[in-house]
Formats: C-alpha cells, structure tokens, sequence
C-alpha cells in the first residue's frame, strides 16, 4: 500500500481528472450529471490526500514527464497552493451538486449541454494555476480560466449576460497582455521562467520592477480590485448562479494567488514599501467603495457581487501589513484565512441568492418580505453566509480579521486597523439589509416556484463550513506555514 501512494503523483491527477471529465461530459451528454459529480468526488478524494502528504513530508516538486526546470515544466506543491486547491475542491464539489439540481437549466436549455464540459475545464485551469511553478506556464492557466469563465457568463444566452461576458473578456485579455508583458521581459533578461531560478537571478534593479508593475497590473484587472472592478459586478450579476458563485469564491482568488507568489518569491527585493501601501490603499478604497455600492443596490445578487468587489479589498491589506517583521506572520495568516472564510461564505451566499431568485423570477431586495416562511434553508444559509462576511465570532471570517487587526495594531498602521472595522460594520449594515426582509418582514403574496433540493442545500452547507472553519485552525494554519513563500528559497527542487 504504501508503494502504490508513493507511485500516484496527485498534482498530475488533479489535472488529469478535470479535463477527462470535462472530454467524457461533452461526448456522452446523456450521462453529463452522473460523470460530472464522480468527477467531483474525485478530485475531492485526490485533493485530500494531497493535503495529507503535504501535511506529512512538507513542500512537493514534481517534473512533468521527467524533465525538471528549466527545460521542462514543474509542479510545485506547499501550504499555500494546498490551501487553494483544497478551497477549489470544496467549492467546487458543491457547486457541482447544485449545477444537477440547477432548475434554470431545465427552464433555459439555452447552452446548459456546455455548463459541464466548461465547468470541469475551468477546474482543470485553476488546479493547474495553483500548481504550477513557472510564470510562463501561469500565463496559460489565466489564459484558460479566462476563456472558460466568459463562456460560462454568457452561458444563459440573454443579452445581459453576453454584454458582460464580452466586456469581461476584453478585460481578461487586457491584463493577460500586461502579464505577458512582463514574462517577456523576464525572459529576455534572465533567459528562464521559473519561479525559483528568477528569484534567485532577479536582483533589485530597473528590469525586474518593470517586470513586476506590468505583470501585477494585468492581475489587478483579473483580480478585479477597485478602480479595476467595472467589468465584475454585471458579470458575476448576470451569469447562471453556480458559475457566479464559482467566479466569486475561486476565480478572482487565482489572479490574487499569483500576485502573492511573484511578490513573496519571485521579486522580494524589487518590491517597495509605496508600492505595497498603494495596493494597500487600493484595498481600503476597495473595502470602502464596494459597501456602500452594495448598499445601494436593489438586486439581490448585484448586491453580493458588489460585495465581492469589497471582501477583496481586505486581502490586499497584506502587502502593507508584512512590511514589518514582527507581525508579518500575523498578517500572513490572516489574509490566507481570509482566502477561505470568502471562498467558502461567499460561495454559498451566491447559490442562496440564486435559489430566492428562481424561486421567485425576480430578485429585487425590496420583494423578498417573508421569504424565510418558504425557503427556510436558503434563508439560513445567506445569514450563516454573512455572519463569516462581517467577521462575526466564531466564523472563520472573525479570525481571520481579528488577525489582520492584530498585524495592524501591532505595527502602529491605525488607518488600516479603522478600515478593518468600519468594513465589518459596513457588510453588517448591507447583509442585515437583506435579512430584514427575509426574517421581519410580512409575507408577500407572490407566487414561489417549486425549488428542487439540491438547490438549497449546497449553499447551507458551504456557510457552515464557512462558520465551522472558526472552530478548526490547527489544520489550515499548519498548512500555512508550510512552505510559506515569504522567500523563494522555499521553492528550491
């Protein structure tokens, strides 16, 4: 047995598995749904023992056929990139669950035969980003990501959701010729693109800055954080509801991952203390910015989009909260956890406001009076969704922001430590917005369509992992000291 684990390299199934999937989903149509959720289960069950080896030997390199860097292509697997692929497999295992039960799809059969080959593909995308350990092939992976998720947005076919697929795709390769850009410059003066060969050849110097502004503004545009963010809120709006709730729990995050890894291992001296308070202020406009748009709001999930457009804000605080030493690890962790109370919250609180939307053809805030009476499931599973959002104790999402008010209070970085707070105060004010309507107010007389089960369920049961993951630290913060890629000597074969 223990022959047969040595001899199964996960990073490759976690490839292998998706994109079988995504094949056998679009030759056999008939049986989309079953090879779909075995897929899932799969990738699941391969993820997990991943963790486990992680957790037990430390950072893992593979070479792809035998040919390691620079000629070849590696796989690089530590806390960090496990932690993202765990929070991919868990989201996604339930918005697999929720796309066989998604009645929209039985209502609109407009393009819903492609919803699980796309799906699966777009899975394929982002495990392979969070594997990867060259720049050149992380360009491929936010190529195909990108790809994946403007067919999934217009999936639906209205023209809503095909002017925002196509604004999102002007955008998406927008920022992937910045990103390109970049690599090209790297290439040309450092003649490889793996991460740990630049970081240990890319000295502070003209190149590798220029280098690093390129590639990180065409991430920025991917990542969506303000003024960047124009083309997320009618995508995310617009699209079918599993596919925004994976935009939002896992496709933003990939860009934002990337940015970690080139900044805390590929360019550690080129980076500069104005520019990380930028990024930090960024955040702060962003935190700021996305609350009071989703307060503003009418539409249900508008209103959680525009929450996205806030909650990522908070993990750009990061950059000027690691500044110092002394609470770098502090902040570190909490924008890590962070990472996954979003995911996780955020996730389900997309499937719920899917759910109330099909349930009544309309998602306008104003006409959801009484809800709970008939979607109790659903109702709960947005409240529990927002507990973690406004970092209410004990979600994941209070730990999280307690840790990054810490690494702020710590490093005397008040102005930080205020938008902390007044960001939580502001998600409480829009997410309690939402449940007046839905616990306080009296029944409204519309009419409610039958709502299958696998349409509330997945949403509940991501929130409550959401609130769980406050309870069970020790496993994630392991995790995330693994390897952690506060210098790219942890990346070294």
């Amino acid at each position: 047995m223990a022959i047969f684990e040595q001899s199964i390299h996960w990073p490759v199934w976690l490839m292998v598995l998706p994109l079988t999937g995504a094949l056998l989903t679009f030759a056999i149509y008939r049986y989309q749904n079953l090879i779909g959720l075995i897929t899932a289960m799969g990738i699941l069950w391969s993820v997990i023992a991943l963790a486990q080896k992680v957790l037990t030997e430390g950072p893992q390199r593979y070479s792809i056929g035998g040919w390691g860097a620079p000629l070849g292509i590696d796989l690089y697997v530590d806390g960090l990139s496990t932690l993202m692929l765990l929070l991919t497999a868990a989201v996604g295992f339930f918005v697999s669950f929720y796309g066989v039960g998604y009645a929209g799809f039985r209502q609109h059969n407009h393009g819903s035969g492609y919803f699980w080959p796309l799906w699966l593909f777009l899975w394929t995308a982002l495990n392979g980003l969070f594997l990867t350990a060259d720049i050149f092939n992380a360009y491929v992976t936010l190529e195909l990501i990108g790809l994946a998720s403007v067919a999934l947005v217009g999936l639906s076919g209205q023209a809503s959701a095909l002017n925002a697929a196509m604004r999102y795709l002007l955008v998406g390769l927008l920022g992937s010729l910045f990103y390109l850009l970049g690599v090209g410059l790297l290439y040309a003066g450092y003649h490889t693109v793996d991460m740990a060969s630049l970081g240990q050849a890319a000295q502070a110097g003209p190149l590798p800055r220029t280098a690093l502004a390129l590639m990180g503004v065409g991430l920025l545009l991917k990542t969506a954080l303000f003024p960047l963010h124009f083309w997320l809120p009618p995508a995310h709006a617009n699209a079918p509801t599993p596919v925004s709730s994976a935009l939002s729990a896992l496709v933003v995050k990939a860009p934002f991952y990337l940015l970690l890894r080139l900044w805390f291992t590929v360019f550690p001296d080129s980076t500069t203390g104005a520019a990380a308070n930028l990024l930090g202020l960024l955040g702060a406009i962003a935190i700021l910015w996305g609350s009071i748009q989703a307060l503003q709001t009418q539409r249900l999930k508008l209103l959680v989009a525009y929450s996205t457009v806030a909650q990522l804000g908070y993990l750009f605080l990061v950059f000027p909260l690691t500044q110092d030493s002394m609470a770098a690890s502090t902040a570190w962790s909490g924008a890590l956890y962070y990472t996954l109370a979003h995911g996780l919250a955020k996730g389900g609180m997309f499937l719920a406001a899917g759910t109330i939307f099909y349930a009544l053809q309309q998602d306008r805030i104003q006409n959801l009076n009484g809800i709970s009476r008939h979607l109790p499931v659903t109702a709960f599973a947005f409240g529990l969704a927002g507990v973690s959002l406004m970092g209410l104790p004990p979600s994941a999402g209070f730990l999280a922001k307690w840790s990054l008010l810490t690494a702020a209070i710590a490093n005397g970085q008040w102005g930080w430590a205020i938008i902390i707070v007044l960001g939580g105060l502001l998600a409480a004010g829009y997410v309690f917005r939402v449940l007046s309507y839905v616990f306080m107010q009296a029944p409204s007389k519309a009419h409610y369509r039958p709502v299958p089960w696998l349409m509330e369920w997945p949403a509940l049961l991501l929130a409550l992992m959401a609130i769980c993951l406050g309870f069970i630290t020790q496993t994630p913060l392991t995790l995330i000291e693994i390897g952690a890629p506060m210098s790219y000597q942890y990346l070294l074969p």
